[in-house]
């Protein structure tokens, strides 16, 4: 028929050989990621957790300003506290997109075109004239700005060697949950001052926007397969030899197989027991809003993970340089609220969920690492999809439960799910 494609050639079926096929220059190649300078991957890492930080941030920052939200568009809290929720559960969808297509492009790009969109949104937040237009924005924010909080842990694979891993993942950790802790902080300054809510929008749109022309500057792609078609791309361009290529060249770019190969990834590994258990466990322990007081816990938390880090390679030596999985999850193993008792219990108990929740979530992400490690950034989009669904419910419902069981035993519930 007109316009149909004819495939035929003499060497149709003659397979290129094994010599055609780019790949790093042996182990040591400096080309290779995981041989950069210590200093490279230092900042890398650095930057890569300031990128998610700003974005966890602005889950939290809002919280502040929801009493001034509500009183401006008149509506009634728990319609304005909807933007909490919204954010989250963009969360929850967005990393199943950019997790698989960052297995894909590669990284540095991946992370950096959503996220630069999800700064759009949230100065779209800031100029919203109507409450719609509020939550529509930060169910966007969310979703386009959820990319570096599962495609980080996918470059600390690419870069870190499993010796090291460990405590650069910690580091990852304590900004990933530390920017919800100083988020209603700083929101409750903005929103306490002249300024109002709006620039809680606006000073989030500002400092991802700072650090996404920070990024593009400073951060080097770091895939693996990805370097490789580039080199492949400029030899072939230099030889002239159009029969070099990469294996990560060796697919169909079309749309099904994208769709079939990469994006329902994440579901797949949400199957498995690993990933599954991983995943459940996270969503409870992260169904709650965290404060300052967390930063305490988180900190304490970044502490023992690095010494656990000690603990595993000690296992990993032992087991000829071979991943011991198991020996990443100890530090995962392991009625203060009436009015009339001081607060200061329940300020330090607050700081010992924060070093609960964060020593279960590096041990979590640590392993999923290790278990998955090319496609880690996969297997942790499945794990943020449960922990975001449930966080992004609880606030719905967490100050009508509030109001009507009392501070002594609002927390009972997640006590009992947990």
């Amino acid at each position: 028929m007109p316009g149909n494609i004819v495939l035929s050639h003499p060497l149709l079926y003659e397979a290129t050989s094994s010599n055609a096929l780019v790949d790093f220059d042996g182990p040591d190649d400096p080309y290779r990621p995981m041989n950069w300078p210590l200093r490279k991957k230092i900042v890398t890492t650095v930057l890569y957790g300031l990128t998610t930080c700003w974005i966890t941030f602005a889950s939290a920052v809002y919280s502040a300003g929801i009493r001034q939200i509500a009183g401006e568009f008149r509506v009634n809290t728990e319609t304005a506290a909807a933007g909490v929720s919204l954010i989250v559960l963009g969360f929850a969808f967005g990393p199943l997109v950019w997790a698989p297509l960052s297995e894909v492009y590669g990284r540095k790009w991946a992370v950096l075109v959503p996220y630069f969109i999800a700064a759009c949104f949230s100065f779209g937040t800031a100029a919203a004239k109507d409450i719609q237009t509020v939550l529509i924005t930060r169910f966007f924010t969310g979703l386009f700005g959820s990319v570096p909080v599962t495609n980080t842990g996918g470059t600390m694979a690419d870069i870190w060697s499993p010796e090291q891993r460990g405590v650069a993942v910690v580091g990852y950790a304590v900004t990933l949950v530390g920017g919800p802790t100083l988020g209603p902080v700083v929101g409750a300054a903005l929103t306490s001052s002249y300024l109002g809510w709006r620039w809680m929008e606006y000073l989030t749109g500002i400092l991802m926007t700072a650090q996404f022309a920070v990024d593009v500057l400073v951060i080097d792609e770091s895939y693996p397969p990805a370097l490789l078609v580039k080199r492949a791309r400029r030899m072939r361009l230099m030889g002239k030899n159009w029969a070099l290529h990469a294996k990560h060249e060796e697919w169909d770019a079309s749309l099904s197989e994208l769709l079939q190969k990469y994006l329902i990834r994440p579901f797949q590994m949400l199957g498995t027991p690993i990933c599954f258990l991983m995943s459940i466990y996270a969503a409870f322990v992260y169904g709650s809003l965290p404060f300052i007081a967390l930063l305490i816990g988180i900190l304490f938390a970044a502490a023992v993970s690095i010494l656990n880090n000690r603990y595993y390679f000690r296992k990993f030596r032992a087991n000829g340089n071979r991943a011991v999985l198991e020996a990443r999850l100890p530090p995962m193993m392991a009625g203060t609220s009436s009015k009339n008792i001081n607060f200061w219990p329940s300020i330090i108990g607050i700081s010992f969920i924060g070093f609960g929740f964060t020593t279960i979530f590096q041990a979590a992400l640590n392993y999923l690492i290790d278990t998955f490690t090319r496609f880690s950034a996969s297997a942790i989009a499945a794990n943020t999809f449960l922990r975001s669904i449930l966080a992004g419910a609880f606030p719905l419902f967490i100050i009508p439960m509030y109001h009507h069981m009392g501070v002594d035993v609002k927390y009972c519930p997640q006590l009992i799910l947990v």
